[in-house]
């Protein structure tokens, strides 16, 4: 990708991936690999413009019900989907439904003269313990997100493949939202996915560690469990729903300035 060709506003809709939850802000909030990824663009292309319109703990239905009319309203020449994981973690999953969701999203913005680029989930099973019961959800999500994707033309991330994603540095304390470390390949990725030269080595695995001993590990299962997994189902079982009182960071694009932090 040249530099004529690059784009002039980038908005990304979603949910907590695009946010950017598990990569804290330099001087707060939240950054995320939809910012990294904006400031890539911004290196290249000093006069973009980007707006985040993602909501921690949104389904498919909520983003397209929310966040698709207000971004094809910005008139952006590039557009970023992330959505279909919330629905996954449900005890109720109607992929027909979700991949409903998506398809119309990816076909509203196509139209509209956009860009759009999307990803595939990574197999959380092999990160958190809990999720492995999901494998089956995200094997059928991604294998309709491709589908779906190849039928409008919509680039896609395919993160699922790479064994890379199973390093737990990759991933926050939650291990349901990525690390900045995650968080900066992701941006990486989408930067290859969409031409930008220099990112070829984004899949690379990270350089080697010393192997934890099998009783720290499940000693980590341990805390694991009772800091994020007990606390997370009972806001459940109350019906606290993650997204509730938030509204989008970046609600009106406006000039990329780079951030500078760790990972």
């Amino acid at each position: 990708m040249t530099v004529s060709h690059l784009f002039l506003r980038y908005v990304a809709i979603g949910d907590s991936l695009t946010e950017g939850i598990g990569d804290p802000g330099p001087t707060g909030g939240h950054r995320g690999w939809a910012d990294r990824f904006a400031e890539t663009l911004a290196v290249a292309q000093p006069g973009l413009t980007y707006g985040n319109l993602a909501v921690r703990g949104k389904t498919s239905g909520q983003i397209k019900a929310d966040q698709l009319g207000p971004a094809l309203a910005l008139r952006p020449d590039l557009v970023t989907v992330t959505a279909g994981m919330n629905d996954v973690v449900r005890p109720r999953f109607d992929p027909e439904s979700v991949a409903a969701n998506i398809e119309e999203m990816f076909a509203r913005l196509t139209a509209s003269g956009a860009r759009v680029a999307t990803m595939t989930f990574p197999d959380l099973g092999k990160v958190s313990p809990v999720a492995r019961r999901v494998r089956p959800r995200i094997l059928d999500l991604n294998s309709r997100v491709r589908v779906i994707a190849a039928r409008h033309g919509v680039a896609v991330l395919d993160v699922f493949p790479h064994a890379f994603t199973a390093d737990p540095r990759l991933w926050s304390n939650d291990r349901l939202h990525a690390s900045p470390i995650g968080h900066e390949r992701i941006a990486a990725g989408m930067a290859h996915t969409l031409g930008l030269p220099g990112y070829e080595d984004w899949p690379d695995p990270l350089p080697a560690q010393s192997p934890v001993p099998a009783l720290r590990a499940r000693a980590a299962d341990v805390r694991w469990a009772v800091d994020h997994v007990g606390p997370w189902l009972w806001r459940r079982l109350r019906g606290h729903v993650p997204g509730d009182g938030f509204s989008a960071k970046r609600p009106v694009p406006g000039p990329v300035r780079p951030q500078h932090a760790a990972g």
